[in-house]
């Protein structure tokens, strides 16, 4: 059977395959030997310029050459590299034997091919590549996935800063807020959850078989291989790789910042979730319609139907990408000694943990979009919530010193059907100023909304 979107394993590359193009050549094992290209030759072109006798620079066209071989890094060239692995069994050293085929017949290049991958163990090779392709992922989809969410969420907070909506604690009827102010809540987790996203390090290191530039002593004693190191990993593309040096290690870098990320990354995640349940209740309820798309159907036998089928899609597939950052984020800053195989097949999958964390962002920003406010369904919620108004009143009857006013309004309150009139008539029997009365009779479900309004303003447009 021939592998496309219909017989491939992962919805990722099978149903979802279009939506998630931005991440594919990034995360997936052809983005992988990209980054593997980019940073071998990045190390080749760095020992050009160091100084030794035995590697003298290289001229400007043959600089060029090399530069080419990552900026026109193409599928051929991986499948030429995966044929190398076939006989080679390991897939950096067939990153190495294809840079060196690259190399026939240019004379300067050939003469120095065995600088190729010099000093370093597969791993120098793997860890910075992953710490590229994880910082082009996070820069080229998480991030833009994550602020097209938190632009729609301002914009509805800002819309409806005004609105009053009839909060619901425990499932039970409470105080009443503003829809933009509950929309706003969301928008200042999510913001506060990408910047901890932004400000996680993409780190490196280029120390060698166990950390220690063992190899690299060997043959040049008296260079300062950790300065030269420090340049590679954290000088800007293409003098460098634009990371974080890391200058701790065992053969692996340890993989803390993965684990920094993939919480923070979970972090907004769980937000998210809480988002699409809230949601996908305010629907159920009637507070929000969805804009209907012309041939759509929402059930097979219901012709009714119009399902939140975008916030379920992206509660689901949150939770999908959750397990698996989770996992790596506990498994992979742990390896027996100075190296297991354990994460090396693991961290194959960072594009699936972020494919589907990228495919429910996808699924909230189409949902968002849809979403029509109904109005007269929230202001017949709110009508029906006289109760509400037991907090004010009791508040009031407290500031000027009547006792047993919590009691008072449990026992007028407390599991009945409250009207206007019967609270009415219960300020009318308080011993409290005349004008505190006026102010209470004001009160409506509708208006007793505290500062949400100013709150959503000022949130959705900080």
């Amino acid at each position: 059977m021939n592998l496309t979107a219909l017989t491939a394993l992962s919805p990722l590359d099978g149903r979802y395959e279009k939506r998630l193009a931005a991440l594919r050549p990034i995360a997936s094992e052809f983005g992988y030997m990209h980054r593997r290209v980019q940073v071998e030759i990045t190390w080749f072109l760095a020992l050009s310029e160091a100084g030794f006798a035995e590697f003298p620079p290289l001229s400007a066209d043959d600089r060029a050459f090399l530069l080419g071989l990552v900026s026109g890094f193409s599928e051929a060239d991986a499948q030429a590299i995966k044929d190398h692995e076939k006989v080679t069994n390991h897939d950096v050293k067939a990153v190495e034997y294809w840079i060196k085929d690259k190399l026939a017949g240019r004379p300067a290049l050939e003469k120095a091919s065995e600088f190729v991958h010099f000093a370093c163990t597969s791993e120098d090779i793997n860890n910075t590549s992953h710490a590229l392709q994880l910082q082009a992922a996070r820069e080229q989809a998480v991030l833009p996935g994550l602020r097209q969410v938190l632009q729609r969420l301002r914009a509805l907070a800002l819309a409806h800063a005004q609105v009053p909506m009839l909060s619901r604690t425990h499932g039970q009827t409470a105080s009443p807020t503003t829809v933009g102010k509950e929309l706003a809540n969301v928008a200042v987790r999510l913001e506060r959850a990408i910047a901890a996203i932004e400000a996680v390090p993409m780190r490196a290191k280029m120390n060698g078989a166990v950390g220690n530039y063992n190899a690299h002593l060997a043959a040049w004693p008296d260079f300062d291989w950790e300065a030269f190191s420090r340049r590679v990993v954290e000088s800007p593309a293409p003098q460098g790789l634009g990371l974080h040096f890391q200058p701790y290690s065992i053969q692996i870098e340890p993989h803390d910042y993965m684990a920094e990320l993939f919480d923070a990354v979970a972090r907004a995640n769980t937000i998210l979730v809480d988002l699409s349940r809230d949601i996908w209740g305010y629907i159920s309820l009637g507070y929000f319609k969805q804009k209907l798309k012309a041939g759509e159907i929402g059930s097979s036998t219901m012709p009714h139907k119009v399902n939140p089928i975008d916030f379920e899609n992206a509660e689901g597939n949150l939770g999908l990408s959750n397990a698996l950052l989770r996992h790596l984020s506990e498994k992979l800053p742990i390896s027996r000694w100075q190296r297991d195989l354990t994460d090396s097949t693991v961290l194959r999958n960072l594009g699936v943990a972020l494919g589907y964390a990228t495919l429910a962002y996808h699924a909230l920003t189409v949902g968002l979009d849809k979403l029509e406010l109904n109005e007269p369904a929230i202001a017949a919620d709110l009508d029906a919530a006289w109760e509400v108004l037991a907090e004010p009143i009791q508040t009031v009857m407290r500031r000027y010193g009547q006792q047993g006013a919590y009691e008072a309004l449990k026992e007028v309150t407390r599991g009945k059907a409250v009207t206007a009139q019967a609270l009415h008539e219960l300020i009318d029997r308080l011993s409290i100023p005349e004008q505190a009365k006026q102010q209470l009779r004001a009160l409506t479900p509708a208006n007793y909304t505290g500062k949400a309004a100013e709150l959503a303003r000022r949130a959705a447009q900080d």
